[in-house]
C-alpha cells in the first residue's frame, strides 16, 4: 500500500432518495479516499436470470473515479435472488435442521452446481465491467465466508469420498480410528454409510465439520481464481473473515479455517466489531488483528468496522479515533466503516454507519473528519508497519471442533459451558493486559522457531507430530506453556492410551491420571503470595510432577497433594503446564516467570488501561502507541528512546512523563 485506505461500504442501491454527489462531498471532507461497492446486491445487479443491470456500480465508479476515491468490488455472492431459488429450490442449503427458508442471507449450498453456474456468471460479468476501471484499486471475494451448515446429499457424498482418500478406501482402519464399534455405529460398506448430521460419535461428528470448512477454502479459491483471471497485477484479492460471534467478535472462526482460507488471497481481510463506550478495552481489536496479520506475516486491511453500529455502540467522545489508530497498531493498512450511512429498511435498519438516517453530520462523521486528516498528514509514517514479536499463541480449529463435542464444563454454579475460546481470550487477553504483544501460530505453521516463547491454550486434539514439535521447540531453547486439555487426543480426536500429557509429558515433566472440576479449591504456592486467595475455575487435571518443579498446588484438604502449576528444564528450554484455569493474576504471574526465562522484556511503567503497540515503518523507525482505554486521564512515563509526537511535533525524551488523555492515544517515534 502506499497510502493508508480509509472509508466504508458504500450502498447507492439503498438510498432513499439521490445524494451521490452529497456523499462524496461529505466523504471527501472527511479524508475518506476508498469505498467498498457491491457485494451484497446480486438481485439489483441480475433481476432476471440472465438479465444483468450494473447501472449502480457504474454510476458509482464514475462518480469515484472523477472524484479520486478509490473502490473495492465485492462479488456478490453471499446472498441469492429469489428467481434463483425459484428455479433451483434445492440452492438453498440442506442443513442438521432441515432445508433453509429463503429470506435471510448465507443460507445456500456453496458447493450446488447451479449456484456455481450463475455465481460464476454474475461474477464475470461484474468483473468485465470493473477490472479496467482506474479507481479499482482490488476485489473482495464473497462476504464472511461459512460453510452455513451445508450437509445434504451432494455434500455427504463429496464427504464420504473424502474419507475414502483419507483412509485409502481401508474401512477397518476408519472404524478402528473413529471408534465406530461403539453403539453399533460400524460402517462395514461405504454403500450403507449413514447420514452424518445424526452422528453421536464425536470423531466422526468433528471429522465431517473439518470436511465443511474445507469448502470454504475451494469456493474462496476458486472465486479468486476467476478474479485473477480479470485483475490487473496492480489490483489485490482479498476477503472480510471474521471471527466466532457473541454479540461480537470474540474468538477462533468455528466455520472457517482462516490458515488455509487465506492463501488464495494475496492480502488478508478482517471484520473486527467490538462493544464500545464503558466496555472498550482495544481487546478484540488487537486480537482480531494480531491473528489476521499472522496468516501472512503481512499486513492487511481492515474490510468492516463500527462507526456507530449498533444503537447501543454509539462511540463516546474519542472512541472513534482510538479505535481507528488502534487497528493501524496492529499493522492494518486501512480502517474501512460498515457503513457509509444507516439503512431505512430491512434486516440491519439500526446497524448504523458513519452517517444516520438522517443523512446529517453528527459526533461520529466529525469525529471520522479528525482520523482522516490526521491519516492524511502522518499516514506514510504508519502504513506498511512491520512488527516483530518474541510470543505466540498456538490456536487449532481441530481443537475447537473436538471440545465442542467434548466440552470444558463450567462449575454447576456457572452459566453456561467454558469452550475453546474462552481458553484462547483467557490467555490471549492476559498477554494483552500486559503490553505483551503477541503473533498466532496454527499447527501447520513451520515457524515455531521464530519465537522465544509460544503459549498453547486447550490444543486437545493434535497429531502426534505436532507434540513432538513442541517437545523439539522446547528442548531447542523455546519456552513452552501449555494449559489444561491439551495433548489428550489426536487429530481424529481418539484419546490417547498412554499417561497423559501423552507425548508433551517428555518435555512437561509431570503426569497425571485423574481430572475434576474444582469446587471450593484454592491455589498457594510460590506464585501466590501469602495473603491472597487465588481459586481454580472451570477444570481441574491432579499433576503428579516427575522431573518438574510446582509454582502452584491445589489448595484443598483432598487434593493438596496434587500440582496444579509447574515448570521443567528440557534441553535447552522450559516447559510450564497449567492443570487448571486460574484468575488473571495468578496466570499473569507465570506469564512473567516465562518471559524471564525466555528472555523476552516485560513492558515496565505501564498496564492497562494503558495498552502500548508499537512497529517499524517504512523509515526504519520504531513508532510506539501509547492507549488509554479508560475514561480519566492518564500519566505514563515513557521509558523508550527519544523520539516525535507525530500528530503533535512534540518532543518526547526518555524518562519523561507524558498525559494522555481519556479514550485518547500518543503516537511517538523514535
Amino acid at each position: 500500500m502506499k497510502n493508508l485506505l480509509f472509508g466504508a461500504a458504500y450502498y447507492d442501491e439503498y438510498m432513499p432518495y439521490d445524494r451521490l454527489d452529497e456523499d462524496i462531498r461529505m466523504l471527501k471532507k472527511a479524508g475518506m479516499n476508498t469505498v467498498r461497492i457491491a457485494e451484497s446486491t446480486w438481485s439489483t445487479c441480475e433481476p432476471q436470470e440472465g438479465v444483468f443491470d450494473f447501472s449502480h456500480v457504474e454510476r458509482v465508479l464514475d462518480a469515484m473515479e472523477q472524484a479520486g476515491i478509490s473502490v473495492i468490488i465485492g462479488t456478490p455472492t453471499y446472498a441469492v435472488p429469489t428467481w434463483m431459488v425459484k428455479s433451483y429450490p434445492d440452492v438453498l442449503a440442506t442443513t442438521a435442521k432441515g432445508r433453509g427458508i429463503y429470506g435471510p442471507r448465507q443460507i445456500m449450498d456453496i458447493t450446488h452446481p447451479a449456484y456455481r453456474f450463475y455465481a460464476e456468471r454474475v461474477i464475470r460479468e461484474l468483473m468485465k465491467r470493473t477490472a479496467h476501471r482506474k479507481c479499482v484499486i482490488g476485489f473482495q471475494v464473497d462476504n464472511e465466508t461459512k460453510y452455513y451448515g451445508t450437509a445434504g446429499k451432494n455434500v455427504q457424498e463429496k464427504f464420504v469420498k473424502y474419507l475414502r482418500n483419507k483412509f485409502q478406501d481401508d474401512l477397518d482402519a476408519m472404524n478402528a480410528e473413529f471408534g465406530l464399534d461403539y453403539w453399533s455405529n460400524r460402517i462395514n460398506a461405504w454403500e450403507d454409510f449413514p447420514d452424518v448430521r445424526g452422528t453421536i460419535n464425536g470423531s466422526l461428528g468433528a471429522e465431517f465439520e473439518k470436511f465443511q470448512r474445507t469448502l470454504v477454502d475451494e469456493f474462496l479459491s476458486w472465486q479468486a481464481a476467476i478474479v485473477n483471471e480479470y485483475r490487473r497485477e496492480d489490483q489485490f484479492i482479498t476477503q472480510n473473515l471474521d471471527f466466532e460471534w457473541r454479540g461480537y467478535s470474540f474468538g477462533v472462526q468455528p466455520d472457517v479455517n482462516h490458515y488455509h482460507a487465506a492463501q488464495c488471497l494475496t492480502v488478508a481481510g478482517v471484520d473486527i466489531y467490538h462493544p464500545s463506550q464503558d466496555e472498550l478495552t482495544g481487546a478484540e481489536i488487537a486480537f482480531g488483528g494480531d491473528m489476521t496479520r499472522s496468516l501472512k506475516n503481512e499486513n492487511y486491511l481492515v474490510l468492516e468496522t463500527e462507526a456507530q453500529g449498533y444503537p447501543g455502540w454509539v462511540p463516546y467522545k474519542g472512541q472513534l479515533r482510538e479505535q481507528a489508530y488502534s487497528h493501524i497498531a496492529s499493522g492494518s493498512n486501512s480502517v474501512m466503516y460498515w457503513h457509509w450511512h444507516s439503512i431505512h429498511n430491512s434486516f440491519e435498519t439500526y446497524w448504523k454507519g458513519v452517517l444516520s438516517h438522517d443523512f446529517e453530520e453528527n459526533d461520529t462523521y466529525r469525529e471520522a473528519c479528525r482520523i482522516g486528516e490526521e491519516f492524511q498528514k502522518i499516514g506514510s509514517h504508519l502504513v506498511n508497519l512491520k512488527k516483530k514479536n518474541e510470543i505466540a499463541v498456538l490456536v487449532s480449529n481441530e481443537a475447537l471442533t473436538a471440545l465442542k463435542w467434548f466440552g470444558i464444563e463450567a462449575k454447576a454454579s456457572d452459566n453456561g459451558k467454558t469452550m475453546y475460546n474462552d481458553v484462547v481470550r483467557w490467555v490471549y487477553d492476559t498477554l494483552y493486559k500486559m503490553n505483551a504483544e503477541c503473533d498466532f501460530l496454527w499447527p501447520e505453521s513451520e515457524n515455531f522457531s521464530d519465537y522465544k516463547m509460544i503459549v498453547v491454550p486447550a490444543l486437545y486434539a493434535a497429531p502426534d507430530e505436532l507434540l513432538q514439535r513442541l517437545n523439539q521447540y522446547v528442548e531447542d531453547g523455546g519456552t513452552l506453556i501449555a494449559s489444561f486439555k491439551t495433548g489428550f487426543a489426536n487429530e481424529n480426536i481418539k484419546v490417547s492410551h498412554e499417561v497423559q500429557p501423552h507425548i508433551l509429558r517428555e518435555c512437561m515433566g509431570v503426569k497425571y491420571h485423574q481430572f475434576t472440576f474444582p469446587k471450593n479449591v484454592g491455589l498457594c504456592g510460590t506464585l501466590a503470595g501469602p495473603e491472597e486467595e487465588h481459586q481454580a475455575n472451570v477444570f481441574m487435571e491432579l499433576l503428579i510432577p516427575e522431573t518438574a518443579e510446582i509454582l502452584a498446588s491445589y489448595d484443598h484438604y483432598n487434593w493438596k497433594e496434587y500440582a496444579a502449576v509447574t515448570r521443567n528444564t528440557y534441553g535447552k528450554g522450559q516447559a510450564y503446564y497449567i492443570g487448571c484455569m486460574t484468575d488473571e493474576q495468578l496466570l499473569r504471574r507465570i506469564f512473567e516467570r516465562a518471559m524471564e526465562d525466555a528472555g523476552v522484556q516485560v513492558q515496565t511503567g505501564a498496564e492497562f488501561p494503558i495498552i502500548v503497540r508499537k512497529g517499524i515503518n517504512e523509515y526504519g523507525k520504531t513508532v510506539r502507541f501509547i492507549f488509554n482505554y479508560s475514561a480519566e486521564e492518564r500519566t505514563v512515563q515513557y521509558d523508550e528512546a527519544d523520539g516525535t509526537d507525530l500528530i503533535t511535533g512534540e518532543k518526547i525524551s526518555r524518562g519523561e512523563n507524558m498525559q494522555v488523555g481519556a479514550w485518547d492515544v500518543r503516537i511517538v517515534e523514535a
